[in-house]
């Protein structure tokens, strides 16, 4: 059986990202194609621990940036060797909703931490699992902005990350673009400012550009393995 593909989504808070993971993975389902969705923090039950106190502990507002970056790590380590790395192995599409891209732009553009420390820290994690592709879903900060505002939380109230300041998140948004001028053969930039059905069906065209051939092997090879 070949190796599956890894495909993860990037971009900053309310670009809609999850929306488009979760599109995704339901053509895959129609396509009867083998896949897993997950996402970060989480995605394993240590990591779904260290994603709560990341994001919504109340001992999270006095946690310092260092202390953040080596908390994702920790999760993103687990994750890829219980989860992304297995997966793989058995030949399955794994949509990630983040990866270490995140923490490149979050910890080290955003809060401004050594760039060369995030980026052994991320090698650390993830060893020799790297995306094949990465989205980033590019959106304005007002929009994005306005998008968390409107999203209904069942605790009420915004994580810790969604709180930070507008300047915070122009960064971040700067920082993604930066990352998609650098890496043209990796990440895919995508206007996250149009529909969801239009987005939806540029992610697919650019799926059919770079593994088209695969899938279809995928397809004959591993029919009905679904594991979203």
């Amino acid at each position: 059986m070949s190796r599956g593909f890894f495909i993860t989504f990037e971009g900053s808070e309310g670009c809609g990202k999850s929306t488009q993971v979760k599109r995704l993975a339901a053509r895959l389902k129609r396509e009867s194609l083998p896949f897993l969705v997950t996402r970060e923090p989480g995605g394993t039950p240590i990591g779904e621990k260290i994603r709560d106190l990341l994001q919504f502990a109340p001992e999270s507002a006095a946690m310092r940036p260092e202390t953040e970056l080596l908390l994702f790590e920790a999760s993103r380590s687990q994750l890829t060797r219980e989860v992304i790395e297995p997966a793989l192995s058995r030949g399955c599409l794994v949509l990630a909703d983040r990866f270490f891209d995140s923490t490149t732009v979050y910890q080290g553009a955003a809060r401004s931490l050594d760039p060369e420390v995030v980026a052994r820290l991320n090698a650390f994690a993830v060893g020799n699992c790297q995306p094949d592709l990465t989205i980033i879903l590019d959106v304005d900060v007002a929009t994005a902005r306005a998008r968390m505002l409107r999203r209904v939380r069942p605790v009420g109230s915004p994580d810790r990350m969604e709180q930070e300041p507008i300047e915070f998140y122009e960064r971040v948004s700067a920082a993604y673009r930066e990352l998609a001028a650098v890496e043209k053969d990796r990440v895919r930039l995508i206007d996250g400012t149009r529909s969801a059905d239009e987005i939806e069906t540029e992610i697919w065209k650019v799926l059919g550009e770079r593994f088209q051939s695969e899938i279809q092997k995928a397809k004959f090879e591993t029919p009905h393995g679904l594991l979203a």
